[in-house]
């Protein structure tokens, strides 16, 4: 069925922007995050890791990887339960009636609840959909890359991104997102807690425990290069998060709107409740630590953001901020956390604020504020158990599944980076520097070498 006048011109430009305002999260929200929270001599590597993994998502995303997480399901174990939905029959979607034929989730179709129903799920083009769902698959793994910055080898993070965005993305996208198994039973995530964030950083803690630590001096001095940086990419990821959750709606109807302000709402929240509790401890409100309490808000708000009301909304900001706030700086002291360097402690700020947010989703949904059909839910004991019982299967399949990958990655390439490339950083990778110190800029004449400034000094010629 290819589309006629019946597009929708208003819900399909809202859904480009959106996925844009998404995309703009990674690139180059978290790219500049990365490359200026990192010390300098790793800040193009942090980059150059995250750009790479963006462009391998969308490739295997349009080969295979969307038919497997949003298709008709794959039944070759067997026809019914969780082993008949579970995951989607792989298949390309470059073709002219996949890209300009009628959005189709086949598993949500109206047609598959009632066969009289032949309205489509959505009213913009299929294109649309897959690249809107490209750009959540992608932030997946390059938040995942921030529990391993500063040691993990660029040659098999490759492979690795591509094994992961196959073997496990796609398997809890199908099982919560594309009607498969957790869905039929009741279990809901609006925007990607448990897809994207629980995964993320539960696969992150479990890749920075099989590759090792950085080294301990950069671990004893983890001092970001530029504030600035890190800044504005946390400024992309608060705004671009209008269309991470402002997009799942599929429309522009009054959910997408409320969704919005959710996010937002929740977001503030937890960014002045950490300040808060910074002073409650007598630290002093860092912007590092000001922008995870950013961060957790957004994360803890996304499973929940179309399905509560705005008092839910601030709930749901307040209790995750001071969950994450208490583990990021207390339960980080104890096994088996003090024991995994994990870079930028994903672990925590999407991790752990993922599965309260979905929790808080079981108890908080508020049917009233739901406005499709397929989609009607209440806060209960019932949604509550299956809220559980999901985040308990990504957590458990996320972190087996992904120290398998890690160590059939690790049989053909190094995982870590050698001791000596780990000592030069960018230049023994890249070759080259976040901020070269032998140019023309400084004053010296043009092809005059000059060496590495000393420690408080000037440059030598």
């Amino acid at each position: 069925m290819l589309f006629d006048a019946a597009l929708n011109t208003a819900d399909n430009s809202w859904q480009l922007t959106a996925a844009t305002l998404v995309g703009l999260m990674s690139v180059p929200g978290l790219v500049v995050l990365y490359g200026g929270v990192m010390q300098k001599r790793w800040s193009v590597n942090s980059m150059m890791l995250a750009f790479i993994a963006f462009a391998l998502v969308l490739v295997v995303w349009v080969l295979y990887g969307f038919d497997m997480g949003f298709g008709n399901p794959w039944q070759g174990l067997s026809k019914t339960g969780f082993f008949g939905n579970f995951i989607g029959q792989p298949g390309s979607v470059l073709d002219h009636a996949s890209e300009q034929g009628v959005g189709s989730i086949p598993l949500l179709n109206p047609s598959h609840f009632d066969p009289t129903n032949t309205a489509p799920l959505v009213d913009f083009p299929q294109s649309s959909l897959i690249y809107f769902q490209f750009v959540f698959a992608a932030i997946t793994p390059i938040l995942m890359l921030g529990s391993v910055l500063g040691r993990v080898n660029f040659k098999a993070w490759i492979p690795f991104v591509i094994l992961w965005i196959t073997c496990v993305y796609t398997v809890n996208a199908f099982l919560i997102w594309g009607g498969g198994w957790f869905a039929q039973k009741g279990a809901i995530d609006f925007s990607g807690g448990y897809v994207i964030h629980l995964a993320a950083g539960v696969s992150g803690f479990v890749a920075a425990w099989v590759i090792g630590p950085r080294l301990a001096r950069d671990r004893e001095i983890d001092a970001p290069n530029n504030l600035l940086m890190v800044a504005v990419g946390a400024g992309f990821l608060w705004m671009g998060w209008n269309g991470f959750n402002g997009g799942d709606p599929y429309n522009v109807g009054p959910d997408a709107s409320s969704a919005v302000l959710n996010t937002n709402l929740a977001t503030a929240v937890a960014f002045l409740v950490w300040v808060g509790c910074d002073y409650l401890t007598k630290r002093k409100p860092s912007l590092l630590g000001s922008v995870n309490g950013m961060i957790v808000g957004l994360v803890a708000i996304t499973p929940a953001a179309g399905f509560v009301s705005g008092w839910g909304a601030m709930a749901i900001g307040a209790i995750c901020s001071v969950i994450v706030y208490i583990a990021y700086n207390y339960l980080a002291l104890v096994r088996p956390f003090r024991n995994v360097d994990d870079t930028l402690g994903v672990i925590y700020t999407h991790g752990f604020a993922g599965v309260a947010g979905g929790l808080l989703t079981g108890l908080l949904a508020d049917k009233a504020f739901v406005q499709s059909d397929a989609l009607s839910v209440v806060g209960g004991l019932h949604l509550l158990k299956w809220q559980a019982l999901a985040a308990a299967w990504v957590i458990c399949f996320s972190a087996i599944a992904t120290f398998i990958l890690l160590k059939l990655v690790g049989l053909f390439v190094p995982l870590r980076m050698s001791e000596e490339d780990m000592e030069m950083g960018d230049l023994a990778v890249h070759g080259h520097e976040v901020y070269p110190s032998d140019i023309p800029s400084l004053g010296y004449p043009a092809g005059v070498a000059v060496s590495a400034a000393p420690a408080g000094g000037m440059p030598t010629v």
